[in-house]
């Protein structure tokens, strides 16, 4: 439900009554991931989506039901061979619900979960999605220092268990379930937890300012990147050019990198293509964490520049992680286009894809990769 952070925080401002589906648990081939929502409140008003369409009118329907009642529920939806208009997912998987309404002391949790990840303040937020009728919903925001507020069913062990488990979560920036084991004081039967990451946005770094990098760097705030363009050449880098960028940098492409901080979800795209910026900035990056880094250049330059490199020190091993010739090969010839091939590259790696034609292929739609990111499996 964070993916609506921002109108539900207004919702509860506003002092709304509003219940929220969440996706929990997906399989085979499905439109959304964990942590996808709908909101519907008492006036009707409905946010989000669920599953592209499929099932969103009983689900519309559910939230309504759980406004009445007041309870939560957790269901499940799946294709129906049967009736093709039947209420189920035809892409042929099935979705795990948890449709939670926004009453009690579960409203004061998620309020502040809703005002941090409103602020793009990092939180986990935990809420019980399979376990006994009492506990289902209830929720918990972690912070990063383990620190919490609210409860799961008020015994501390599973509290103290739960915030753990969502705060190695949080660090991971990952949304996804964690499966508690059953302890009979507390937790008969064990429970499933939800839990929702909210962390800073990945970063793209952007090196050489070049009309391709005017390109990239808008397919970069598309797929929801902090970007930063980088380079030494003051006539160029400038904000009048890049005015999608989040930073504009002048500098030596190497010392800015050395001098910043990344970690497994940033993405370097280095299109300086000018081997007396390209050897000192790719040696520095293929030796500091990072998803991706890519350098465009023809296949020439690209074993020109390998020869430099390892002549620089660089081992086969850390050459390996060079992308090089830049992007995935669909032809392209405009900065655009370039710019698209890159950023597919991008995602198939982030996602685990293979780029490949999904029409006459056996390579499933959707992967199970790790998904840098806010939601990180969202």
């Amino acid at each position: 439900m964070l993916d609506l952070a921002a109108e539900l925080d207004r919702w509860i401002e506003e002092g709304r009554d509003f219940a929220v589906a969440t996706v929990v648990v997906v399989g085979g081939s499905a439109p959304r991931g964990p942590g996808a929502a709908l909101a519907v409140d008492s006036e009707g008003t409905v946010i989000g989506s669920v599953s592209g369409g499929c099932v969103e009118g009983a689900v519309y329907d559910l939230c309504l039901e759980a406004l009445r009642t007041g309870q939560s529920t957790r269901e499940r939806f799946g294709y129906s061979d049967e009736d093709a208009f039947a209420v189920g997912l035809t892409c042929g998987g099935t979705i795990d619900m948890l449709i939670v309404p926004v009453v009690g002391p579960t409203r004061a949790v998620l309020a502040s979960a809703l005002s941090a990840a409103a602020g793009d303040e990092p939180a986990a937020l935990a809420r019980v999605a399979r376990g006994p009728a009492e506990l289902l919903g209830r929720a918990m925001l972690v912070r990063p220092d383990g620190s919490y507020e609210g409860s799961l069913g008020g015994h501390p062990d599973l509290d103290g268990a739960s915030a753990a488990e969502a705060r190695a979560l949080l660090e991971a920036g990952r949304t996804g379930t964690v499966e508690l084991s059953a302890d009979g004081s507390h937790c008969p039967g064990g429970l499933t937890l939800l839990v929702e990451s909210n962390v800073p946005p990945p970063r793209m770094i952007v090196f050489g300012a070049v009309d391709f990098a005017v390109a990239l760097t808008r397919a970069g705030k598309f797929l929801g990147y902090h970007v930063t363009v980088c380079d030494a050449r003051s006539v160029f880098a400038t904000r009048d050019r890049f005015p999608d960028a989040d930073e504009v940098v002048v500098d030596w492409p190497h010392r800015y990198l050395r001098g910043t901080v990344t970690d497994s979800r940033t993405v370097l795209c280095v299109l300086t293509h000018d081997a007396k910026f390209d050897v000192p900035l790719l040696k520095a990056a293929l030796r500091m964490p990072a998803a991706y880094i890519g350098a465009m250049g023809s296949r020439r330059t690209h074993e020109d520049r390998a020869r430099r490199l390892e002549s620089e020190g660089v081992t086969e091993r850390e050459l390996a992680r060079l992308r090089s010739p830049i992007g995935l090969d669909l032809g392209a010839r405009t900065p655009e286009e370039t710019a698209l091939s890159i950023a597919a590259e991008i995602v198939a790696l982030r996602r685990g894809g293979t780029g490949v034609p999904l029409t006459g292929s056996n390579t499933p739609i959707h992967h199970d990769g790790s998904v840098p990111g806010r939601s990180a499996a969202a």
